[in-house]
């Protein structure tokens, strides 16, 4: 058994402290991921480590050699019993990382727990020591945890792939238990917040019984939810029966909630459903590549357009099917993400399984030309979902049968590759899926989504209602109006205008983005100054809006609309 102690006492300085006990080999290699699975980005975390030492039986000091940039090497240790101790500086409040001060400690092992080459299969226990200020910290884990003293936990992993994929958290907590299909679930909250406790268990309940119900069973045996309450932070990450949320407090149930939950807390409920949803899809149905982890590099795959993009569709619809919203809600978030996607020229560049592919060089590393060049695999594969399942069900099948199917072959130990979801709507409907769904995943031609709503009783109007002005994506600032972004296709590009300038005068009038949308509806050529860096520069801009397209949906058939969104 591997055993590692974890203390907090420097947690003003944001420090952990971390001791690991193993039997050694005669050449032992110790290493730490340099990313963190279901966040597809090099994180480099051994950057955070400091001050590793290691130590024999006899507590004699050991050579200990840096040889890769997260990798270190241990000599001649003829099978001993091998102390190595390090400190890990732990102040990222996210959902990847480690963050430790007086109000929360919390431990993502990926980016803390160091591993041992040829060891990754032995047995685990983490035991965390609390300072005496700090004994008072409840802990939230998927792992099992136990604590015979207070301010003491004992945590058991059966191997370090399990240890890597299971945070804990320490803090003040509100929390509540329920049961979904008898599977036993905690909910735990930390931060400063007001949420309405009663509602959120009442809310979430729905929604985990309802994604059980369409997979029919749940690859875990019990689930945490972990949630920081925050300001204005967002995000999520799913782990085998656990997930880490991290959310703006105003997103969570006020006292005075209303049946039809705000948009606020409509957005923390598909987040909760979409890293629920990834219990299923990611963490237990895998790409053939990640079923088992290259944690030293990338594991590239062009398959993230399932992966995300169909938990993607499913949390918002889950939102509906559970009765947690109605139907005019779920088709304001469906009209939400279609806009997203015609307001995104990159659509035209790039297609959703090269974003998919690229996520680890573009997805994650967003800058003021991906809008132009990229699409996300996010919402392109939610509406190349929502393709499917429409096109399946005029077929007499189902998305819902698709994931059911791929349920079923990952008991069964077979994963997905590149034909999968082609085999299996062809197995479902008897006909080629080939040249469908290479329209949907290869091309970056439009998605079928007017031919398809109407045989679901939705009419599908597209407008051209919104405009941007002269193609730019601006913010007023106290030094002028600072171009955000820059469209291709307007005359902002066209004039020479480009992302971080910072427009001044607009002929000869002090800039602000009420003027800006003022010349862009009129004819002419209007004189433009901006500074770019500290340089003043001029442009000679023409007239002109880009129009944005939305979509307008109308359900004309309620009987033929819920047979797609009610089952």
């Amino acid at each position: 058994m591997l055993h590692y102690q974890i203390e907090f006492d420097e947690y003003r300085q944001h420090l952990i402290h971390v001791t690991l006990r193993f039997l050694a080999q005669p050449t032992q290699i110790l290493s730490l991921p340099t990313w963190i699975p279901g966040s597809y980005l090099i994180r480099e975390f051994a950057k955070h480590i400091e001050s590793m030492k290691a130590y024999d039986e006899a507590g004699r000091q050991l050579k200990i050699t840096k040889f890769e940039k997260n990798q270190w090497r241990l000599y001649n240790t003829d099978y001993e019993l091998i102390t190595v101790e390090y400190d890990v500086y732990a102040y990222d409040l996210s959902v990847r990382g480690a963050y430790v001060d007086q109000t929360r400690l919390y431990v993502n092992p990926a980016c803390v727990c160091l591993g041992l080459q040829d060891q990754e299969h032995s047995p685990i226990e983490l035991e965390i020591f609390l300072p005496e200020e700090l004994k008072h910290f409840q802990i939230a884990t998927g792992l099992s945890a136990k604590s015979l003293v207070k301010g003491r936990y004992t945590l058991k992993a059966d191997n370090y792939a399990q240890l890597i994929d299971a945070p804990f958290e320490l803090a003040d907590q509100t929390r509540f238990s329920f049961e979904a299909h008898g599977i036993a679930h905690e909910f735990v909250v930390s931060g400063q917040h007001a949420m309405n406790a009663e509602r959120m268990k009442q809310d979430i309940e729905k929604i985990c019984s309802t994604e059980i119900e369409m997979f029919g069973s749940a690859p875990f045996e019990n689930y945490t939810f972990m949630t920081m309450a925050t300001g204005n932070s967002y995000g999520g990450l799913e782990h085998p029966n656990s997930t880490s949320l991290i959310t703006p407090r105003d997103d969570l149930p006020k006292a005075d909630e209303p049946a039809e939950p705000s948009a606020d807390y409509q957005r923390f409920l598909g987040l909760c459903s979409h890293e629920y949803f990834h219990s299923w899809l990611v963490k237990f149905i895998r790409p053939e590549n990640l079923a088992t982890y290259d944690l030293n590099k990338e594991s590239l795959t062009s398959l993230l357009w399932i992966f995300e993009g169909f938990t993607s569709y499913y949390d918002d619809l889950i939102l509906y099917r559970s009765g947690v919203i109605s139907q005019a809600s779920y088709l304001k978030l469906l009209k939400t993400q279609i806009d997203r996607y015609l307001q995104n020229p990159g659509r035209f560049i790039q297609t959703v399984s090269e974003s998919s592919f690229d996520a680890w060089i573009k997805f994650y590393r967003q800058d003021e030309n991906s809008n132009n060049a990229g699409t996300s695999y996010y919402n392109k594969g939610c509406l190349v979902a929502l393709c499917l399942d429409l096109g399946l069900r005029i077929k007499g099948s189902s998305l819902d049968l698709v994931m059911r199917k791929l349920y079923e072959n990952t008991q069964k130990g077979i994963q997905v590759n590149e034909r999968t979801i082609f085999d299996i709507c062809q197995e479902l409907t008897g006909d080629h899926w080939g040249e469908q769904i290479n329209h949907l995943i290869n091309t970056t031609e439009e998605l079928p989504l007017d031919q398809l709503f109407p045989e679901f009783g939705i009419q599908f109007e597209l407008k051209n209602e919104k405009t941007l002005a002269f193609g730019l994506k601006v913010a007023e600032k106290p030094e002028g109006v600072l171009i955000q972004q820059v469209r291709r296709d307007g005359a902002g590009a066209n004039a020479g205008l480009s992302a971080n300038d910072v427009i001044i005068a607009i002929d000869g009038l002090k800039a602000s983005e009420k003027l800006l949308n003022k010349y862009a509806k009129q004819q002419g050529t209007f004189t433009v100054y901006a500074f770019r860096r500290d340089e003043l520069l001029q442009f000679e801009l023409q007239g002109g809006e880009v129009y944005l397209s939305t979509v307008e949906l109308v359900v004309t058939d309620q009987s033929k609309a819920e047979k797609w969104l009610k089952s």
